[in-house]
């Protein structure tokens, strides 16, 4: 086994005379087969040739077996790298017989064997970024505090913006600082009560967690859901859930047979008139890290209906609540797919009206049945539909008399499109819908989902800006196609460029 404790790519020394900024580096399998005759001394070496394989990572807990959750993911962590083979790549070079010894050995069908002709793994390439070739790379960007948070002095001005109306936060474009200025703020804020707080991918040398336990050192009432199911995030999770409760903080496991995938933050301060509850929600992680490379939505509220809303929410997680509705959230498993049925099955009747009818939804992936058939019953009716689906489409557009008023286009550019957009047209009255579901039916009937409005004007007009921005992009955008291939967006403007709609989020931020 190649060890993964030593660098992928292993520099090689340049020449003396060499004055450009070259570097020149040789894979570490290439080095280890080239060296076989010192490890194994006095064999003869016939053949070398490199292989991988790839086991699978689902974590099955038999809910009758686990009495305690934590326990039981840690074991099951534990036993991953011993899980079964789903995949065998070998290099093309492999020779027939030892082919076959692999695939009998690995107890794999053969089918399940892939030959490649190129390096086996390539997450090795990026070390590559930190070599100094500044023009290789994209211009470094900072994201810019959001102009409603930039005057602020003390702890207490936060809440007193947020009071004053929504704030809608656009990441990476929008520092994600407010978001732990917020946390801390509440920490630190003699009036907050209690902190509630959603973990899904804290990611390493979390400020968010570190908010959490100075807040429990100052008295606070704190409870974090951490979800202890994060795939490959198992063990950072775990991590973080032993040490939160060490300081004293109530965490929670979630639910056995759910994940808890919902973006939320709920803080309780006691204020001269009455107890406010300030809440924010996100279409993305609670990760400082992840902030500067996701594209995500981010909204801060005070408004009680909200508040309302995270406060069921939370006691459904923490098991003190079975509520099945809500005021404004839409929440799987319990209301979001027959609520967000009926917003679809509204534009088809606004259609049959013969009135303008129009679905825009950005998202991640869309692969439900139900709602694919929804849509091309839409499509059929003479809804409009655009869909942005960064990844996996189960959906054909542009079939005649099926899903001709459909178009899809995957967005793929230097930010990681991970924003969730739900757009209905309603007749010229529009409900957007942000939050952290995609229209599959592991988001819709697995886990535990939010989605939720976005009411002020202001907001949802910054959100149609959004939409039109995205929508005009030439540089990151394909078009999938009916026969389900994907083409490049054509340009308009060939000869100044194509219009990048991440660069014009950039520029927009900074000249705000």
């Amino acid at each position: 086994k190649v060890p993964n404790t030593l660098p992928r790519l292993i520099p090689v020394a340049r020449n003396n005379d060499d004055t450009r900024r070259t570097y020149r580096f040789i894979w570490l399998e290439d080095l280890i087969a080239h060296n076989l005759s010192r490890l194994f001394p006095g064999y003869e070496i016939r053949q070398t040739a490199g292989f991988r394989i790839t086991r699978n990572a689902d974590l099955e807990i038999e809910a009758d077996e686990a009495s305690d959750l934590l326990e039981a993911i840690e074991a099951t962590v534990r036993r991953r790298r011993f899980g079964f083979v789903v995949r065998l790549t070998v290099a093309k070079t492999m020779s027939t017989p030892i082919r076959e010894l692999l695939i009998q050995n690995l107890d794999i069908a053969e089918e399940g064997m892939f030959e490649s002709s190129s390096p086996l793994g390539l997450s090795g390439l990026m070390s590559l970024m930190s070599l100094d070739r500044p023009d290789l790379k994209d211009p470094p960007y900072m994201p810019v505090i959001h102009p409603r948070f930039r005057q602020i002095d003390t702890r207490q001005e936060i809440f007193d913006v947020i009071k004053q109306g929504d704030v809608l936060l656009h990441h990476p474009y929008d520092s994600f600082i407010p978001v732990v200025d917020f946390l801390r703020a509440a920490a630190r804020d003699p009036q907050v009560i209690a902190i509630k707080q959603t973990l899904y991918r804290a990611g390493k040398n979390s400020p968010v967690v570190d908010a959490l336990m100075e807040a429990r050192e100052n008295g606070k009432q704190v409870s974090a859901l951490v979800e202890l199911k994060a795939r490959f995030d198992e063990e950072s999770n775990i991590g973080w859930a032993k040490t939160l409760e060490r300081e004293g903080v109530h965490v929670i496991y979630g639910f056995m047979s759910l994940k808890t995938h919902s973006k939320i933050c709920l803080v309780v301060r006691r204020e001269a008139d009455n107890i406010r509850r300030y809440v924010h929600l996100s279409t993305g992680n609670y990760n400082a890290i992840t902030a500067n490379i996701y594209t995500d939505l981010g909204l801060f509220t005070s408004k009680p209906e909200f508040g309302a809303d995270a406060s069921d929410l939370f006691n459904l997680l923490t098991g003190y609540s079975k509520k099945t509705d809500y005021k404004k959230f839409l929440v799987a498993p319990i209301t979001l797919r027959s609520r967000f049925a009926e917003l679809i099955e509204r534009e088809i009747n606004w259609a049959k009206k013969g009135q303008e009818a129009k679905l825009i939804f950005k998202m991640n992936a869309l692969i439900d049945p139900a709602f694919i058939k929804q849509l091309y019953r839409a499509s059929q009716a003479g809804v409009k539909t655009d869909l942005f689906v960064r990844g996996v489409c189960g959906l054909r557009p542009g079939i005649p008399n099926l899903s001709d008023n459909i178009n899809v286009v995957s967005l793929v550019g230097r930010f990681l499109e991970h924003t969730r957009i739900y757009y209905f047209h309603n007749g010229g009255k529009p409900d957007i819908y942000l939050g952290s579901a995609d229209l599959m039916p592991r988001n819709l009937d697995r886990r535990i989902e939010t989605l939720f409005p976005i009411e002020d004007p202001e907001l949802k007009q910054q959100l149609i800006e959004i939409l039109n921005i995205v929508a005009a992009d030439e540089a990151n955008a394909r078009i999938l196609r009916a026969d389900g291939s994907y083409v490049r967006v054509a340009s308009s403007t060939e000869d100044t460029g194509r219009f990048n709609s991440q660069e014009e989020f950039m520029n927009r931020a900074k000249n705000r």
